[in-house]
């Protein structure tokens, strides 16, 4: 039962969680629940294809059940990641470059850059000459 409760919270979430979000929604539930088990299970859970785990350049790692294909906006203030769903994305040439033996099994587009949120919640001071946000703080 607490599996099926972590694999259900994570598929009726957008917010591609991280294991300490997965549990702390799942948790009150079920008392005994270790984040260990949430670990675990998640790990399960992605051998077995059903989860994709992203790591957008932060120290945690977030999970995905939208295995159809998309992609990702990621705000680099507030590390909130929310899907984006653009056939032409799905669409894009193998770049120039590759090694001609090279075959391209997947990939995923990331847009990164600040939410409205974010952009109205930054201080002058935090802006470079340029205008744009640096990327670490």
């Amino acid at each position: 039962p607490q599996r099926t409760a972590i694999y259900q919270a994570l598929v009726h979430s957008t917010a591609h969680p991280t294991a300490e979000d997965l549990f702390a929604q799942v948790s009150p539930a079920y008392p005994m629940l270790s984040l260990n088990t949430v670990y675990y299970t998640l790990g399960v859970l992605r051998t077995a294809g059903l989860v994709q785990e992203e790591n957008i350049g932060h120290d945690r790692a977030r999970f995905d059940a939208n295995l159809s294909p998309h992609h990702h906006v990621i705000c680099l203030g507030c590390q909130t990641i929310l899907d984006v769903m653009d056939p032409k994305l799905n669409r894009l040439t193998s770049p120039s470059g590759l090694p001609r033996d090279f075959e391209i099994t997947n990939y995923q587009v990331a847009f990164r850059g600040y939410c409205g949120p974010c952009r109205r919640s930054q201080s002058p001071m935090t802006t470079s000459s340029s205008g744009k946000r640096p990327v670490s703080q």
